[in-house]
């Protein structure tokens, strides 16, 4: 059994869909209806066969709390890897991301933390 997609809550589709596209640079492998919404996933470039990441919309209201409290507690919904923290943190300020967390070493591991604008923290590490 391997994970195949994977998913994170966000406020609105389209908005997600360009930040983690055009600014974080993921690419687009499925965007399809599904019903009043979007069945829309991005895969890493390095890696398009990979794990597809899902950007599913907030419209539960367990999903949106559950996003809500744990943007509000300062909690990332997902990790994403890179192999240097400080080229992508600096890539990325370039790019308008705005980061709660510059890196940081935590352990054996540098971490930071982004705001993706649609309704959650992200966190980037470096092994």
């Amino acid at each position: 059994m391997k994970i195949i997609v994977t998913s994170i809550f966000v406020q609105d589709q389209e908005k997600a869909l360009k930040f983690y596209s055009e600014t974080l640079g993921f690419v687009k492998k499925h965007d399809v209806p599904a019903g009043e919404f979007r069945w829309i996933t991005l895969v890493s470039p390095e890696d398009q066969g990979g794990t597809e990441l899902l950007l599913e919309p907030n419209q539960h209201p367990a999903a949106k709390e559950y996003q809500e409290k744990l943007f509000a507690d300062g909690i990332p919904v997902t990790m994403f890897g890179v192999a240097d923290i400080h080229k992508e943190y600096q890539r990325l300020v370039e790019n308008g991301v705005r980061f709660i967390t510059e890196p940081t070493k935590m352990g054996e591991v540098t971490i930071a933390i982004f705001d993706d604008t649609c309704g959650n923290l992200i966190q980037i590490m470096q092994n």
